[in-house]
């Protein structure tokens, strides 16, 4: 695996996302890598836990509309490249293994996205998380349509999906999206932590408790996963969405 790796101490295995001279932007391969990765940990009987974080600056800054805005996309390819980012919520979410994002410098649209994934967060106090899609003439993917409002409400998903204003991390814990702020060479170290104190809890417990949780919001989710891939396909499909995205590829 080149854009991913697995760093396992003891029952608690760390997945890193590892593209650190693109803030870790979301291409096909760092999600084909991602996925290899996230099997091979929930295949793990000695892991309980899971870390996420993401090598170097930023967690993730989302899609790389540079590599993505320079490819003449079918709606097949786009609605594969939207199957793997989906398979990553699916490998997030409907595992039984508690999943603890560390999360710093930046969680911009499909990083924001894999943050509400997680089942707690550990945050930078330096964290800088924003929806782009609707400037960018995109759409959001990740459960988040379901996730979201179930989180903080109508209104205020409305809002942080239509304004695209940037969140701080203080912002997220008022909001109940993050778990702990902490200085951003903490982040790591704070979430390993809490994943130890987790992986000592009865792991059939915990277990249950994540598999009924995801198992409530499992038909819902999956139907949400599908329209979501659905208006993505249909956003890409504008003539507004190929002029901002290529715009974006070729700025200097």
């Amino acid at each position: 695996m080149r854009y991913a790796r697995v760093e396992k101490s003891g029952a608690v295995s760390t997945v890193v996302l590892d593209r650190p001279e693109r803030l870790n932007a979301i291409s096909g391969d760092l999600l084909d890598d991602l996925h290899q990765a996230l099997v091979e940990v929930n295949a793990d009987e000695g892991c309980k836990v899971i870390v996420f974080t993401g090598e170097g600056r930023a967690f993730c800054a989302g899609d790389d509309l540079k590599e993505f805005g320079k490819q003449t996309e079918s709606d097949a390819s786009i609605r594969s490249h939207v199957e793997r980012i989906q398979q990553i919520t699916r490998d997030l979410m409907f595992n039984g293994k508690p999943v603890i994002g560390a999360v710093h410098g930046f969680a911009v649209g499909g990083g924001f996205e894999w943050l509400l994934n997680c089942d707690l967060v550990v945050a930078s106090d330096d964290l800088v998380c924003f929806f782009p899609e609707m400037a960018w003439g995109q759409f959001v993917t990740g459960g988040v349509t379901q996730l979201l409002p179930q989180s903080v409400g109508h209104q205020r998903a409305m809002e942080l999906w239509l304004l695209g204003e940037r969140q701080s991390a203080q912002q997220l814990v008022a909001l109940g999206l993050v778990n702990r702020v902490v200085e951003r060479d903490k982040v790591l170290e704070t979430a390993r932590e809490l994943a130890t104190r987790v992986s000592e809890r009865s792991a059939f417990s915990v277990s249950r408790l994540k598999r009924l949780l995801t198992t409530e919001l499992s038909t819902d989710l999956g139907r949400s996963l599908e329209l979501e891939q659905a208006a993505t396909v249909a956003a890409f499909a504008t003539p507004e969405a190929a002029r901002r995205v290529q715009a974006f590829a070729t700025r200097k």
